[in-house]
């Protein structure tokens, strides 16, 4: 996608062939910078800090700082204390075991001196397959807005409804949920998107909306608690939502609010879909309601907003009183029962087990083969 008119990606190998580049999407959407990763400590940091952040993102990153610490230790010991470190930062989205697990079947078996370039070439092969994915849900997924499209009056934009950021800016490049829109929107199909600003970080008013803007892609900010009341009133054709883990089952842990978008889609006979790329299915989690641990950060994040002041400088401010406890639960589970249907890379699929199998069976007997003979 483009900032400013350039080509641009969320992460990537710097000139030295040895650091990496991202943009800090803390810094957004007031200020455009980026940072450089250096070492394991930075990836680490990054991840955890959401300086990156979105499941396919967290992944790509992991796999680049498995590749840096390597870079100062490419020792047995070495990848196994790097596994842990970034296998720690967050812990909800399953993309950043994936991530880690195919880096170290990568590097491995290989003796320490051939590790450092085969982790290099391993990661920028994913993030260059994360791209693919993506551009390849967007072609599937666009057949959904543009049947929408066809039973509207000539000219009438076809209106999506988002949740949090699951566009370019939480993958490598081009976005789940919005791959779709932005393949839409490139095709001349007049559409719209209501973009949630998704508290307590609002990545949607903060992220989504700056990437649609950048890219041209007409779009609406709304408080949280509005996607009901337009559904309601029929002003929301279909809704798309990104993924941090499904389960086997179809169940779809995404952020908090997801489920509250999937029970009011259901009441209003809105179709729900949720954009998947194959990374973020969990087949080794039978049932996502029970088993997708859900993260709970920090208070403060709830308990304070941070933006702009009329002067320019970008302040923080404090809206929950003193002395009251805050809980701060990152994500939620949606039922597979309350999706329409999954988007993958492999088209449009039903939210079930048996669907899911059959998508992707290579991975579902990977799964299977890892699975204690008791069970």
């Amino acid at each position: 996608m483009k900032v400013d008119g350039r080509p641009t990606r969320t992460i990537w190998l710097e000139p030295d062939g040895g650091t990496v580049g991202a943009i800090d999407q803390t810094r957004l959407p007031h200020h455009y910078e980026t940072i450089r990763l250096e070492n394991l400590a930075d990836a680490a940091r990054a991840i955890a800090t959401m300086q990156v952040r979105g499941a396919p993102l967290i992944g790509a990153t992991a796999a680049y700082g498995f590749a840096l610490a390597l870079q100062a230790d490419a020792s047995d010991a070495a990848l196994a204390h790097a596994y842990a470190v970034l296998h720690a930062t967050r812990p909800t989205a399953i993309n950043l075991k994936w991530a880690l697990d195919e880096m170290m079947s990568a590097v491995r078996a290989l003796r320490p001196a051939a590790r450092v370039e085969a982790a290099y070439a391993r990661a920028s092969a994913m993030a260059d397959e994360d791209v693919a994915i993506n551009q390849a849900m967007g072609r599937h997924g666009v057949k959904l807005i543009e049947a929408i499209a066809a039973g509207k009056p000539k000219g009438a934009p076809v209106n999506v409804l988002t949740h949090c950021n699951a566009g370019w800016l939480a993958t490598v490049d081009f976005g789940t949920a919005t791959a779709s829109i932005y393949t839409a929107h490139d095709r001349g199909v007049a559409v719209h998107v209501w973009v949630d600003e998704t508290r307590p970080r609002n990545q949607g008013a903060s992220l989504t909306a700056w990437e649609l803007n950048h890219h041209g892609v007409p779009h609406t900010v709304i408080a949280d608690n509005a996607g009901g009341h337009l559904m309601q009133h029929g002003r929301v054709d279909l809704v798309i939502v990104g993924t941090d883990r499904v389960a086997a089952n179809g169940d779809v842990a995404n952020k908090i609010g997801t489920y509250l978008k999937a029970l009011a889609a259901h009441d209003n006979g809105v179709p729900f879909y949720v954009a998947l790329p194959s990374p973020s299915i969990d087949f080794m989690m039978a049932d996502g309601l029970a088993d997708i641990p859900i993260e709970e950060r920090s208070g403060d994040e709830l308990a304070t907003m941070t933006g702009r002041a009329p002067d320019g400088r970008i302040e923080t401010v404090r809206i929950v009183p003193d002395g009251s406890p805050v809980a701060n639960y990152a994500f939620d589970v949606t039922p597979s029962r309350l999706v329409t249907a999954l988007i993958t890379e492999r088209g449009v699929i039903a939210a079930n087990a048996a669907a899911l199998a059959q998508a992707f069976p290579e991975r579902a007997a990977a799964a299977a083969a890892m699975r204690p003979a008791a069970e």
